[in-house]
């Protein structure tokens, strides 16, 4: 018989969470008191993503490990952007009362599992549970900058190199594949059946629904020299275009840096790290493009105006339907 959430007390569940996830690195003080404490070198980064059923993620095509290790890599992405090294997550879950326990088990073998792979020593140490008619995970993420200052997205400077690390355009076209081949007539979501797709259409799937982030190249960067960074979660064309104006410059995109060139440019939740060098790229960075004296344009693709919207905009973009 099934278990579910509804059954348990809020004990119960924290119980079952915790035991599936190993102490942070940096903890003195892990979960159990009103608060974490870590011990940190450096100046402390933190950021913090929400997933939310419908616009952010489909029951019917992640399971529950899925939904642990996107949210930690999401959120390990954003530190590593800011060239530090993460250290500890902070959860909360709004979790409906009908939702299997095995569901949140594995929740959390996704998170355990995205910090071990991602950023060794990194952990959860903390966070809230409720309950909801809409599963909700919110993470926060902290990190550690060990003494060095942090890599903004406005450093960008003119004669740099723009420079990507991680998959782009991977997670967009299985993206694709998903809302192509598994939702009904109606456009709502039906459960997803991994062995009918080819091997290409299972990694893109899997890159979309399970992203593998370059975490330890956000350090390398930073160390390197980085003069800008950032992640790219909602699309090269649209967050390039965010550093581009916080830098006061152009950036141009050589779209021939591509196998996919569409898929790449409108594309972001591979959550590569998009950054600036100076001088000589680090290992796991290639160049895209470069940055130019400020036009008319932010965003140039091969020197040319690109009108596309360029991204993901959740107000825009989200069709309205779960499953």
């Amino acid at each position: 018989m099934t278990e579910l959430i509804g059954e348990l007390s809020e004990s119960d569940i924290l119980r079952r969470i915790l035991a599936r996830t190993p102490e942070a690195t940096a903890a003195v003080v892990g979960p159990g008191d009103d608060a974490a404490v870590l011990a940190l070198r450096g100046d402390l980064v933190a950021t913090t993503d929400t997933l939310v059923h419908g616009p952010d993620f489909r029951l019917a095509w992640s399971s529950g490990f899925d939904l642990g290790y996107k949210a930690a890599a999401v959120n390990l992405a954003d530190i590593a952007a800011m060239g530090a090294r993460p250290t500890a997550l902070l959860v909360a879950l709004a979790i409906p009362a009908s939702l299997p326990v095995t569901m949140v088990e594995e929740m959390a073998d996704g998170l355990a599992a995205a910090c071990a792979q991602l950023a060794p020593g990194c952990a959860v140490v903390g966070g809230d549970l409720t309950v909801s008619a809409t599963l909700t995970i919110a993470v926060t993420a902290l990190g550690d900058l060990e003494g060095r200052g942090p890599v903004l997205r406005s450093g960008a400077m003119p004669g740099d190199t723009v420079a990507i690390a991680g998959a782009q355009g991977v997670a967009t076209r299985g993206l694709s594949t998903l809302f192509r081949r598994f939702t009904d007539d109606a456009g709502v979501p039906i459960t997803l059946d991994l062995d009918v797709l080819t091997e290409s259409e299972r990694r893109e799937v899997r890159a979309q629904l399970r992203p593998e982030p370059p975490i330890a190249l956000g350090v390398a960067a930073a160390q390197a020299g980085a003069s800008a960074m950032m992640d790219v979660s909602d699309g090269l064309v649209l967050d390039a275009r965010r550093m581009a104006r916080a830098s006061g410059v152009t950036i141009d995109i050589n779209s021939q840096a591509f196998d996919n060139a569409a898929a790449a440019l409108e594309g972001g939740e591979d959550h590569s790290l998009l950054a600036t060098f100076s001088g000589p790229l680090p290992q796991g960075f290639r160049a895209i493009g470069r940055v130019l004296d400020p036009g008319a344009e932010a965003v140039t693709v091969d020197e040319a105006r690109y009108d596309l919207p360029g991204g993901w905009d959740p107000y825009r973009d989200w069709d309205a339907q779960a499953g």
